[in-house]
Formats: structure tokens, C-alpha cells, sequence
């Protein structure tokens, strides 16, 4: 799945094969739990999270990994030893494997997202 039509997350969710639907959910919990005052919706055709209408995280599944969006350019820059590892593209952290994402990784990026404000790389 690259793109979804779901209608909101809960539908995006139900779509996924089960041996990602649990780590896509333990992942939207996650920014539940870590963004507080955030908007959840869909935006092109994946989860995403916003505050003050501008896009900060998304989630997706998609053919070959699991992408995790990180769209505050001053986020990476913070965490760029720990991300050092990763597979990484412009703004997204790929996880190959569901057994392979390193939430606690996530849960730090979200809190540093939720932190204060920032600029973000583009828009989602």
C-alpha cells in the first residue's frame, strides 16, 4: 500500500496486512500519546499529524518498508547520531521490518517535535 483512499486512520489501519497492522498501530499510538494539541487526519493517503494546520509527523506502509515522516528539518539536525544508522530519506526514517523499528527513537522525535514549533522541510 502506497497511497490509501481511507477516510480517516482507523480505516487505513483496518486495510493493513496483520503483521504490520500492529506495529502501524503501536506507532499512532505513539504520536497520540506524544503530540499533544496535534490534529490527526490523512494526507496523501497516510496518517498524519499536524498543529496549527502545518504537517509535522506521518506514518505509512509501503511496498518494501514502513515509513516514518519526520518533517522538521531542525528535529534531524538534533538527532542526526542517532538517526546516523537508519535507513533514512529526505524527511523519512524507512524501517524494512516491523520487528525493526526503534520506537523508543520515534517516541524521543515526537517529543522533540512536540517541544515548540519549528520549520518544517515541506508540506504533507
Amino acid at each position: 500500500m502506497v497511497q490509501s483512499k481511507a477516510a480517516d486512520v482507523d480505516g487505513y489501519l483496518a486495510e493493513l496486512p496483520d503483521e504490520r497492522r500492529e506495529a502501524l498501530t503501536r506507532l499512532r499510538d505513539l504520536c497520540r500519546a506524544e503530540l499533544p494539541g496535534y490534529t490527526e487526519k490523512m494526507a496523501y493517503g497516510m496518517p498524519a499529524y499536524e498543529r496549527a494546520g502545518e504537517g509535522a509527523v506521518a506514518f505509512a506502509s509501503q511496498k518494501q518498508y514502513i515509513s516514518f515522516y519526520v518533517l522538521r528539518t531542525d528535529v534531524r539536525r538534533a538527532f542526526e547520531e542517532r538517526l546516523a544508522g537508519h535507513d533514512m530519506g529526505k524527511g523519512c526514517l524507512r524501517f524494512r521490518k516491523p520487528e525493526r523499528i526503534d520506537y523508543e527513537l520515534v517516541r524521543d522525535l515526537l517529543r522533540a517535535t512536540a517541544a515548540e514549533p519549528g520549520t518544517i522541510c515541506g508540506p504533507l
